[in-house]
């Protein structure tokens, strides 16, 4: 029997479109969503993005609704992205070696390359770190900030030891950011933190800037764009007592070295 061709037409169409009004989203047409899906996927409906989330890792809003999901994810031992007050990283228990291994081989790093800590208060420092060297205030003068400071361990430090093997110091931070802070203080534990990209690639100021490797995670926190550029935070080595040394720039350290001298510290002079 001979169909006429628009009433094939339209019953194609109307065959295509009846899964797409079961996942709730009839009003859109294929390329709207096709769209949507790209360059708003938080805001999908649940049903769609039950289905898009298997393929790019599920994408979170960074507020305090879902922290309590983000601590879960890092005391199994997960891997998490979340904005910070520089950049985006990626962020797991620091004392899960298997964790720690596991952003390795997403950044494709080298394991002599080391990871910093964050802690989500100055007051936890202690825990991870020497500080009775340090004039009293000074690092609640840095922090919470875009700084990170490089201590000893020390014998007590309840860091594991796999985490950056070889290395008596370990860089700490606290950032200036809200929901990382509620994440550490709710994991009960230090957090392994380095930049979310590829070894060797720009780092990520908003979470398009390494859609690849949402897959690997098990939550991607979408913070919006970071406006402090890519600088990430200064980093300096307080291990010794009454000096400092800048070891790298970053996007503080004018006001970094401003904080230190003003309690006194020297610049560590530079080997000859």
């Amino acid at each position: 029997m001979n169909v006429p061709a628009k009433f094939a037409e339209r019953s194609l169409l109307l065959t295509f479109r009846s899964p797409l009004r079961a996942l709730g989203v009839a009003k859109f047409g294929f390329v709207q969503i096709l769209k949507q899906n790209r360059r708003f996927r938080v805001s999908f409906p649940k049903k769609m993005e039950a289905v898009m989330g298997s393929e790019l890792g599920v994408v979170r809003p960074a507020t305090d609704a879902h922290a309590e999901e983000a601590i879960e994810a890092i005391k199994a031992g997960k891997v998490i992205a979340v904005p910070t007050d520089t950049l985006y990283g990626f962020a797991c228990d620091a004392c899960s070696s298997e964790a720690v291994n596991r952003i390795y081989e997403i950044k494709g790093r080298k394991h002599t390359s080391p990871l910093a800590i964050c802690v989500g208060d100055v007051s936890d420092i202690q825990r991870f770190a020497v500080t009775d060297h340090l004039p009293d205030g000074l690092l609640g003068s840095l922090l919470p900030g875009p700084v990170t400071v490089v201590l000893q361990r020390g014998e007590l430090s309840i860091i594991e030891k796999s985490l950056n093997p070889g290395l008596d110091s370990i860089g700490v931070r606290v950032p200036d950011c809200d929901f990382i802070r509620v994440i550490a203080r709710g994991s009960e534990t230090a957090l392994a933190l380095t930049s979310a990209n590829l070894s060797g690639q720009p780092s990520s100021v908003c979470i398009k800037d390494f859609e690849n490797l949402w897959e690997h995670c098990a939550y991607v926190y979408d913070g919006g764009v970071l406006p402090s550029g890519r600088a990430g935070s200064t980093v300096v080595d307080l291990s010794r007592l009454g000096k400092y040394k800048i070891l790298r720039p970053g996007s503080a350290m004018e006001e970094t070295v401003a904080i230190l001298e003003r309690h006194s510290l020297m610049p560590e002079a530079a080997a000859a």
